[in-house]
């Protein structure tokens, strides 16, 4: 790959989703090199080309999946899930008890694992008052492949290892005699997704009361991250949690959120 050929994937990158791919080229150069030989394109250049025509936009988002790293996994950094139910629920069933409805985005959904965690446990939370209330969580990526991967909710035997034993029994079934499972229809339901672009404008109706955006700003420069924040804090509704994963920073001589602990933050 050549250092101009390189330069045009960094900018096209940065400039349509925020993503800085500097110091990346050895990567870009791996991860696209068997594509564009397999679809018979000149150069890097060649393949640039056909996806600026593209307007159907198919190339630009075979870019996009080949490009962004998509790694998730059940229980990760579970301390912001025993926070939401110590801390946050409870709190929210309080004030939120006239319209029993919750806004709840996941920011990075990737194959799923966050957001039917979030799922699982708003139901354990509410018990039996939860078909009282409105919790579907809206689930978004830019990567249509992984969306693909999580709406099937299928996931191996070591990948819902970590689970509690009541959440693998009550949310998923078994398949192929134990060696997949599915997570279950009720579950499945408690799920809107979505493919979003971070950069585009956000086109909520409704405030947001609970963010997980975890694990995606370590993408962005500083001030791509600083605008991303500020989008977020435009959508939540006053006293709204934001969780960021817990090897992120947010700048916070640049931010209104107040830090409740590391990773958490609050409207």
């Amino acid at each position: 790959m050549k250092d101009e050929e390189f330069l045009r994937i960094y900018c096209f990158m940065k400039s349509r989703y925020g993503i800085d791919l500097d110091g990346k080229k050895e990567i870009i150069e791996g991860r696209l090199t068997n594509y564009i030989h397999t679809n018979g394109f000149v150069d890097y250049h060649d393949f640039m080309n056909a996806v600026e025509v593209d307007f159907t936009g198919q190339r630009e988002r075979e870019l996009v999946n080949i490009l962004t790293t998509n790694h998730t996994f059940f229980m990760r950094e579970f301390e912001h899930f025993d926070f939401l139910r110590q801390e946050v629920l409870p709190g929210l069933r309080r004030s939120e008890e006239s319209t029993k409805d919750l806004c709840i985005w996941c920011g990075a959904a990737s194959s799923g694992q966050e957001p039917y965690m979030l799922a699982m446990l708003l139901k354990d939370f509410f018990g039996l008052e939860h078909d009282l209330w409105d919790t579907k969580v809206l689930a978004t990526d830019i990567s249509t492949e992984v969306l693909k991967q999580a709406m099937t909710g299928r996931y191996d035997r070591e990948q819902i290892a970590s689970l509690p034993e009541h959440w693998k029994r009550r949310f998923l079934r078994s398949m192929d005699g134990g060696q997949t499972y599915e997570v279950t229809r009720e579950i499945k339901d408690e799920i809107i997704f979505r493919q979003f672009n971070l950069m585009d404008v956000f086109p909520f109706k409704r405030k947001m009361h609970i963010v997980f955006l975890r694990n995606v700003m370590i993408y962005f420069d500083k001030e791509t991250k600083n605008q991303l924040i500020q989008k977020v804090y435009d959508v939540m509704e006053p006293g709204g949690y934001l969780f960021i994963g817990r090897t992120e920073t947010i700048d916070r001589s640049q931010t209104p959120f107040q830090l409740i602990q590391p990773s958490i933050f609050r409207k």
